[in-house]
């Protein structure tokens, strides 16, 4: 079985991310200070390095102003 860290519905998330993230017009360091994170925090997370839980992904759509939704796949 594959390891989904390295999925394509993990990648799709993690583009999802940076996506959100530059069309909320915020870098990484702000995004960081934001959540109370360091901005190597945020870089793994949207390279794919860092495995986010749902509580963590539902704090970045928040942020993001964005519905979960926009950060999953749809088959």
């Amino acid at each position: 079985m594959k390891k989904t860290i390295y999925s394509n519905d993990y990648n799709f998330l993690t583009k999802q991310l940076k996506s959100a993230r530059v069309e909320s017009a915020l870098n990484q360091t702000e995004v960081a200070k934001l959540l109370g994170k360091t901005q190597s925090y945020i870089s793994k997370v949207e390279s794919g390095q860092l495995r986010l839980d749902i509580i963590q992904l539902k704090e970045l759509a928040n942020l993001y102003k964005k519905d979960i939704s926009y950060f999953l796949k749809e088959d």
